[in-house]
């Protein structure tokens, strides 16, 4: 099973190529394209409402285990360096960087924009990754070509991927929910991957936020009933004790998290931002949870300060207003909506 975020700027390519590598299937701001015909299931996550929204790309990076970034043959833009910024503070560990539409692109021109993409990635979580050059042009005279050695690409990184989550079998389950939805005849049905742990049939467990006790009537993965389905999953389960009006995308089945409304993270401010300061309003990722909060203190070395300047270690006190459920080891990114990069910082639960 591998779960593969498709990103990029909006003339990137990647829905063209997202739809190539799978049947499409529930869409909503992120479309999943499903392909079982690689020797493993895999679900492709195109996040079509970036860069609009921000929650999308947040969303299809934090359910996938590999993520693709695609890049025209323009080159990098303000959004791509979005990408590479959010790759960057989620620590993402495994990743491709597809050169789109080589088909209209001089070798000479492919050759040079590496080059230049090496330079940028250093230092950052993507400097080892792969580049493949390759087109999403149904018209083009090879049309996706390049494609197949993607395919190869991202089933040899599956394999790694399979061997680390089934190390995280025999931890407490927790699953993330991005859809969830009425079905006639059966009630309560939501969509999610299973980050840690094995969830069964007829487990009794509770959903975060609401600290309500639930049960699992059934899990489905791949239109296929299962009894069982161990960390990397991707699940539809029908829950017991709890209606879709009543689940928002990132609630959390498990046993135990922490909800609250107000955070203290231990942060690293992003290099290519602005400085943060008391009173100033961020935006707060965890999971695939987000919500408005308010920069209440900033601590640098216990004492307090007026300002974490970009590059920056500090403390932040943050208010807010909704509850989020969260553990210890969750990342939690910040974002600056009033500039035009918008991540500012990541962090841990202090």
């Amino acid at each position: 099973m591998a779960n593969v975020a498709i990103i990029g700027t909006e003339k990137s390519g990647r829905t063209s190529l997202a739809a190539n590598l799978g049947k499409k299937g529930t869409s909503s701001d992120i479309t999943m394209y499903n392909n079982d015909k690689e020797g493993r299931n895999m679900v492709f996550v195109d996040a079509h409402s970036y860069p609009k929204t921000l929650k999308s790309l947040i969303t299809a990076l934090n359910i996938s285990d590999i993520a693709v970034l695609c890049i025209p043959p323009q080159g990098l833009d303000a959004h791509t360096g979005e990408c590479i910024i959010a790759l960057d503070l989620l620590g993402f560990k495994h990743g491709i960087i597809a050169l789109t539409r080589s088909d209209s692109t001089h070798m000479h021109a492919i050759d040079e924009l590496k080059a230049k993409l090496k330079v940028i990635t250093s230092g950052t979580v993507l400097q080892d990754w792969e580049c493949i050059s390759l087109n999403t042009n149904k018209s083009a005279k090879n049309p996706f070509e390049g494609v197949d050695e993607l395919k190869a690409r991202i089933n040899e990184v599956a394999e790694k991927i399979e061997a680390e989550n089934a190390e995280l079998n025999s931890l407490p389950v927790r699953i993330f929910i991005d859809h969830a939805f009425n079905v006639t005849g059966k009630g309560c049905v939501v969509l999610g991957v299973v980050k840690q742990g094995i969830s069964k049939d007829k487990d009794k467990t509770k959903i975060f936020p609401l600290d309500r006790d639930i049960e699992i009537r059934s899990i489905q993965s791949h239109d296929v009933d299962i009894d069982s389905a161990p960390a990397g999953t991707r699940v539809g389960m029908r829950l017991k004790n709890v209606q879709a009006k009543d689940i928002e995308r990132g609630f959390i089945i498990s046993d135990k998290e922490i909800v609250t409304t107000d955070y203290t993270l231990e942060c690293t401010v992003s290099k290519f931002t602005k400085k943060i300061e008391p009173a100033s309003v961020l935006h707060l990722f965890v999971g695939l949870q987000s919500e408005p909060v308010r920069v209440e203190k900033i601590l640098v070395d216990g004492n307090e300060v007026e300002e974490a300047k970009p590059g920056s270690t500090c403390v932040l006190e943050l208010s807010g207003n909704k509850k989020l459920a969260y553990s210890k080891q969750d990342r939690f990114l910040l974002a600056n909506l009033d500039l035009t990069q918008r991540f500012a910082a990541y962090g841990f639960s202090k």
